[in-house]
Formats: structure tokens, C-alpha cells, sequence
């Protein structure tokens, strides 16, 4: 495949992310949806707006990531394109049940490969805009994305994964459990069948600060702000804000539960989100998780950040190795605000990454 000739079509996998395993029940969920909301096969589009929806997969569709559209009077701008070319091509195919107006731009609020890797198969004519740092890492500039530790430490199980399920489907006689083994077989290994193909593809229009795109809508305009408040979850990261509606989607630059720390930069990370609630919004449309509304939130992360930073940077003064820094340090004073600490003990790849930023300074 070439970047100059995007590919319009891929075979549309059956697959959910690697790390979860959940058949949804369409049906159930349609029938507790919120008034307006649009359900596909792969994709839910929530209305939070007029013309503004919040996206997420249904899980019949490896997405692993939240998206956004936004409908204007003669076209469609996505936030996020998703993990994969054939998650890439559902959230095209799920649109056209929300829309029948082309696509006009593609944002990517940053490089990760569960936010840019659908890029590659929506239309040549769209624009993709991002953050230069942003297209660097897409582009090759600064190395090989499919090559460094958070997509392999993302993908590398897979293969794992569908032995492990094969063997509970040789073992088990009950007639439920093996459909939903084979149906779990199944979609994973579309999974794993996509990510082959993936060629990642940098925005063609970057921004360093800010843009704002006026799109036209019924009864007059709506400007949207594409805008680089520091770095944080990475070194690119953009929000997508729109000011009359006070609505903003974050990326991973802020999530509702502790967010991925690889490719951090954690010591810049609280003030760039001190720079995020200067905006006026209220709502807040994360890149995982579900809605959010307010600000209480990005104080709890600020302070898990802060201290995650003091406290690790302790450790690796009295001479611990980042493994063992990892699994030593004691987060549990923010267990209130994040459930998922149960104990001491903090994801590797987040201390590595803060050890490799001290060893810099």
C-alpha cells in the first residue's frame, strides 16, 4: 500500500480490543440508549449537541478507542480513526447510518495506533490534521511506530490469547460457552489479521499551537478549535474544542480512569492540563470512557500525577531499578478516585518511561 493512494477498501474484520474480551448485547443496549443516539452493528453515536456525537464501539468491531463526529450543513469532520484499517472502515461504513455528507477532515489528537491506524483508509480527498509531532512519529521521522514498545507491548498477546481460548474450546462439552469461544476465536484473529496490514499515515496539514476550522452548520457557523495545550500523554497531543457549545474532546490527554503513561511526559503533564480547564467547556468527550461532565476529574489526575512523579523519582534515588520502583511504589492514597489500585504497584512501562525523563534531565 501507498500513503498517496490511501486504500478506500479493506474486508471489514470481526474483532474487539486484545486486552477485553465482551460480546455486547445490541439488543440490550439499543433499548437503554438515550433518546437520539444512533446504533450500528460496530458503532454507537451518542448526540451530545446539535450535529455533535460522542462514539464508541459496540464491541463487534476491534475500535479500541472512543471517536468523534461532528456534522456540519455540506460535510463531516471525525476526531480519531481507531487501531486498525478494518476498524477504520466500520467507523466510515457506521457513519453513513448517521450521515449521508462526505467526510471533509480527519483529526488525530495524537499518534498512538489506537487513534491513527484507521487512518490509511479513509479517502484520499479527506484532510488529516495533527500535530507536527504527530506527523513525525507517523511519518517515520522520528522511527518506526509498529516497531516501539506501546504497540508491541499492545499486540504481542494476541497470538497467546487465541491458543489459550483454542485449548478452553477443546476442553469444554457446554454448547454456550463454545459459541462464545468460537466467536471470541473469531474476532481476535481478524484482529490479529489487521494489524498486518496497518501502514501508518501522518496528517498532511500539522499545527505547533492552534487552528480552528468554521464549518458551516444551519442558521449561521461553528468554529472548531484544534489546540496543542503542552505535552502530556504524548508529545503531540490536541484537543478538538468548541467554544459556543462548551464542548471538548480530549483524547488521552484526559481520561476518566488512569490513563496510559508509555510515551508520557509526566513531569508536564499536570500543567498542561491546568491549561486544559482554562477553557470554558463543560463537557468533556475523553478518548476512552464515557462522558464527562465538569472538571473534578482532571484535578483527581493532576494529583496522581504530581505524586506519582515525587514518588518514583524517591525511589530511583535510593537506587532501585525501574522494576523494582514499579513494583514498590505505593499509589493507594488515590484508590478513592482511581478503584483499579488495589495495592502497591504501578504499571512498568509508566515508571520506565519516567526513569528514562529523569535520566535526561
Amino acid at each position: 500500500m501507498n500513503n498517496k493512494n490511501r486504500i478506500k477498501t479493506l474486508a471489514i474484520g470481526v474483532a474487539m480490543a486484545a486486552s477485553v474480551f465482551t460480546l455486547v448485547n445490541l439488543s440490550t443496549a439499543q433499548n437503554n440508549a438515550p433518546t437520539g443516539t444512533i446504533e450500528t452493528r460496530s458503532h454507537v453515536f451518542t448526540p451530545v449537541g446539535e450535529g455533535i456525537y460522542h462514539v464508541t464501539g459496540t464491541g463487534a468491531v476491534n475500535v479500541m478507542s472512543n471517536a468523534m463526529l461532528i456534522e456540519g450543513e455540506h460535510d463531516l469532520l471525525v476526531v480519531d480513526s481507531h487501531v486498525s484499517p478494518n476498524a477504520g472502515m466500520a467507523l466510515i461504513d457506521a457513519i453513513k447510518s448517521v450521515s449521508a455528507k462526505p467526510v471533509r477532515y480527519l483529526i488525530n489528537t495524537h499518534y498512538h495506533f489506537d487513534h491513527a491506524h484507521g487512518n490509511q483508509v479513509f479517502p484520499q480527498e479527506v484532510e488529516i490534521i495533527g500535530h507536527r509531532y504527530t506527523r513525525e512519529k507517523l511519518s517515520g521521522e522520528r522511527g518506526n511506530v509498529l516497531e516501539e514498545s506501546t504497540f508491541i507491548s499492545f499486540t504481542e498477546g494476541v497470538p497467546g490469547q487465541i491458543e489459550q481460548m483454542q485449548a478452553q474450546l477443546a476442553s469444554t462439552e457446554n454448547t454456550d460457552e463454545r459459541v462464545q469461544l468460537q466467536a471470541r476465536i473469531a474476532v481476535q484473529q481478524a484482529h490479529l489479521n489487521s494489524l498486518a496490514g496497518i501502514e501508518p499515515t501522518p496528517p498532511n496539514i500539522t499545527i505547533d499551537d492552534s487552528m480552528s476550522i468554521y464549518q458551516s452548520v444551519r442558521g449561521g457557523g461553528r468554529e472548531i478549535q484544534i489546540v496543542h495545550l503542552g505535552r502530556g500523554h504524548t508529545g503531540g497531543d490536541v484537543v478538538v474544542f468548541l467554544p459556543e457549545e462548551k464542548i471538548i474532546y480530549t483524547g488521552d490527554l484526559m481520561v476518566p480512569f488512569l490513563p496510559y503513561m508509555g510515551d508520557a511526559h509526566v513531569d508536564e503533564w499536570p500543567a498542561t492540563l491546568e491549561n486544559l480547564k482554562a477553557l470554558d467547556f463543560a463537557t468533556l468527550l475523553p478518548g476512552h470512557g464515557g462522558v464527562v461532565q465538569g472538571k473534578e476529574r482532571i484535578d483527581m489526575l493532576q494529583a496522581y500525577l504530581d505524586d506519582l512523579w515525587a514518588n518514583t523519582r524517591a525511589l530511583k534515588q535510593r537506587g532501585l531499578s525501574y522494576e523494582q520502583a514499579a513494583a514498590e511504589i505505593d499509589m493507594t492514597a488515590h484508590s478513592g478516585n482511581y478503584p483499579q489500585i488495589r495495592g502497591p504497584g504501578a504499571d512498568v512501562r509508566a515508571i520506565r518511561r519516567i526513569y528514562q525523563l529523569l535520566d535526561e534531565a
